[in-house]
């Protein structure tokens, strides 16, 4: 049974020079990775194991700002190889990397204590704590000490992990896309589930479309089918008009749905009514947390997601902050549990509408026509002066996408608005010299405008061009905020617009 290992650790830890010495191969293929000397995206490479086993490696970014992309790197993995530097410790993401092991069900592995040929041994501290029963390797990449220890170690523990469930039909999870001559469309993934082979008619999802294999690679060896657990990459045709996105999932046609919802067995200290980022798959989604109880949940995603009973999802807001496993991937709407429910303690709702409803509103907070549960305004007020603290004067549009921003509502909320922006009492509005306008009449200040300058133009160098709905994701904000910061760029003549993509002009591009 194919297996897959997936890198864990803190940034600057030594896994990629790790994964290299371990197999010959350097993962970090994007010139800027190369460059900055840290993993931005995932890489992928074989590794022979002592044994004859053939492990599909997984190397993970370890910086904060890659989480999302470390926890679509783990999800589906079989077993870890927990990177920690010698002379260092674990720390800030080595904890997090390894919460995030435990949250996706991944319980054997070893841990690669690297770099001892910089540091003193006698200084050096075993971390046995930190995954209480993994083996413990010392290890130098830049020497070779240790290698074949390691080796072993991965051998012993790819022997101990029980076989994987993988029945079910085929999933393929993309998180990669791109094109060549003569073969057209490339994906790439980790075969979740079933089976895929030459001539398989695949659909693609959330989209709805068809394409059909071309052919199929395993670790750059082209074969006639693949099995789950391998890494893979897929050549299509039928996808020119309509192209997978990093994200879509690949399957056999009609096996799975799309939901909006999703039932989970939750895990963590998650309040009713909290807005989280839901990481499954290649991909990570908004949505609130519907409580059912003390461990079931319901999960209302802003944009669908395709799973299956049993999947692991991770939960994050600023770090990860729980999990949970799917009990029902497309479940109906829950009803409220009584006649104001959740829709008035976690969201504004008219006033109106509950006078029809006959629900007495005595004890809601009233602003003009809406009605707000106390609950809710002391949990959105908290949220919105966090983002005013780091970033005074955002629009309204930037904030809190539940909120009716009306004048009535912001004495509730305890902020001033100042022209188009809003702050907390006694902020004040950027400088003249120092404002950005967007087309919705919002101010930004020069330093946020850089700051998303500089995540597209990364973006845009990394892969070619940049969608809407990517750059959403990039900064974090919703559509509407995407779009403005968009069009501003065009106008700018940071970006041209090509049908639904964003490209950089030329002289945009860095030097």
């Amino acid at each position: 049974m194919p297996l897959t290992l997936g890198t864990a650790g803190h940034i600057d830890h030594g896994k990629t020079a790790l994964v290299e010495a371990l197999t010959g191969t350097n993962t970090d293929r994007l010139p800027e990775e190369q460059t900055r000397g840290i993993s931005i995206e995932l890489g992928y490479a074989p590794l022979e194991l002592p044994s004859g086993r053939r492990l599909s490696v997984i190397d993970v970014p370890g910086h904060e700002r890659f989480v999302r992309t470390m926890v679509a790197g783990a999800t589906g993995i079989d077993l870890f190889l927990l990177v920690v530097d010698a002379g260092e410790g674990a720390r800030a993401q080595t904890y997090e990397h390894v919460q995030i092991l435990k949250l996706l069900g991944v319980e054997r592995g070893v841990i690669a204590l690297t770099k001892i040929d910089a540091v003193d041994p006698g200084r050096i501290e075993e971390p046995v704590e930190l995954v209480p029963g993994a083996e413990i390797v010392r290890v130098s990449a830049f020497t070779g000490e240790g290698l074949d220890e390691l080796r072993a170690a991965l051998d012993r523990a790819a022997a101990a992990v029980g076989l994987p469930d993988r029945g079910g039909a085929m999933r393929l999870y993309v998180d990669r896309v791109f094109s060549l001559p003569g073969a057209g469309t490339i994906v790439t993934g980790t075969l979740w589930s079933g089976q895929v082979a030459v001539g398989d008619r695949l659909e693609v999802l959330p989209g709805g479309f068809e394409a059909r294999v071309r052919s199929v690679q395993v670790h750059g060896e082209t074969v006639e089918r693949a099995e789950a657990g391998q890494r893979v990459a897929l050549a299509l045709a039928g996808a020119r008009r309509r192209r997978p996105e990093r994200g879509d999932a690949l399957v056999e046609p009609g096996a799975y749905s799309v939901s909006f919802r999703l039932d989970v067995d939750l895990t963590g200290d998650i309040a009713d009514g909290t807005r989280v980022q839901v990481c499954h798959g290649t991909t990570s989604v908004s949505a609130r947390v519907v409580r059912a109880g003390e461990h079931n949940a319901q999960l209302r995603l802003e944009r669908p997601l395709v799973t299956a009973r049993g999947d692991r999802v991770v939960l994050r807001v600023q770090s990860t902050v729980g999990g949970g496993v799917v009990l029902d991937p497309a479940p109906p709407r829950h009803a409220d549990p009584d006649r104001v429910g959740r829709a008035v303690v976690r969201e504004p709702v008219r006033a109106g509408e509950l006078h029809r409803r006959g629900v007495d509103t005595g004890r809601l907070e009233r602003a003009g026509d809406w009605a707000f549960a106390p609950e809710w305004l002391a949990e959105v007020r908290e949220r919105v002066h966090a983002m005013l603290e780091a970033n005074p004067g955002l629009p309204a549009t930037a904030l809190v996408g539940d909120v009716p921003w009306s004048g009535d509502v912001l004495p509730l909320l305890g902020l001033d608005r100042v022209g188009p922006g809003f702050y907390r009492p006694g902020q004040q509005p950027p400088p003249p010299d120092d404002a950005i306008r967007l087309g919705d009449g919002s101010v930004i200040s020069a330093e946020e405008y850089e700051r998303a300058k500089a995540l597209l133009v990364e973006e845009c160098e990394r892969n070619g061009t940049v969608t809407l709905a990517r750059f959403r994701d990039v900064l974090g904000v919703s559509r509407r905020v995407a779009q403005l910061w968009l069009e501003r760029f065009d106008a700018d003549r940071v970006t041209l617009r090509v049908g639904d993509e964003r490209r950089l002009r030329r002289s945009a591009a860095r030097r």
